[in-house]
C-alpha cells in the first residue's frame, strides 16, 4: 500500500515548476502503478502548448477557469468539475484565465523529471 500526502511532495524533487505550470507528482513509474497521478497547478494568465505523443491523459478540474484549444479543431471551456482525455495525442494550448488546479493522470507513467520539450512533448522513458 502507498499513502502520501500533499504535503510530502511539495519542494520535493517530485514537485516540478515551471514558468506556466508546477506539477506535483503524487505518484510515478517507480510506485509500479501503471501509471501516474500529479497535483497541477495551472498558473494564472498563461498558455502552455502541449502536445503528449508518447502518453495519454485525463485531466480533471478542482479550481479555477481556463480552455484547451485542441489545434486545427475545438475549443472547450475548463472550470471545476470538467473532465478532459487526450486519447488521440491530441496537440493541444491550455490557457488558464485564472489559477487551475488540475488532477492529471498519465500513461504511461511519467518517471518525474520530464518537462515539456519546444513541441510541448514529454519524452517516453523506459521502464527504470
Amino acid at each position: 500500500m502507498i499513502v502520501k500526502h500533499l504535503n510530502d511532495v511539495i519542494d520535493s524533487k517530485d514537485d516540478i515548476d515551471t514558468k506556466t505550470w508546477n506539477a506535483r507528482r503524487l505518484l510515478l513509474q517507480r510506485d509500479g502503478m501503471g501509471f501516474s497521478l500529479h497535483d497541477t497547478v495551472i498558473k494564472a494568465g498563461t498558455e502552455t502548448l502541449i502536445w503528449y505523443r508518447n502518453h495519454v491523459e485525463a485531466v480533471y478540474c478542482m479550481e479555477g477557469e481556463g480552455e484547451i484549444e485542441v489545434i486545427g479543431s475545438q475549443t472547450y471551456p475548463i472550470r471545476p468539475g470538467t473532465l478532459y482525455a487526450l486519447d488521440g495525442h491530441e496537440k493541444h494550448l491550455l490557457r488558464a484565465s485564472s489559477q487551475l488546479r488540475m488532477v492529471c493522470v498519465f500513461n504511461p507513467p511519467l518517471t518525474g523529471s520530464e518537462i515539456h520539450d519546444k513541441d510541448g512533448v514529454y519524452p517516453l522513458v523506459r521502464k527504470e
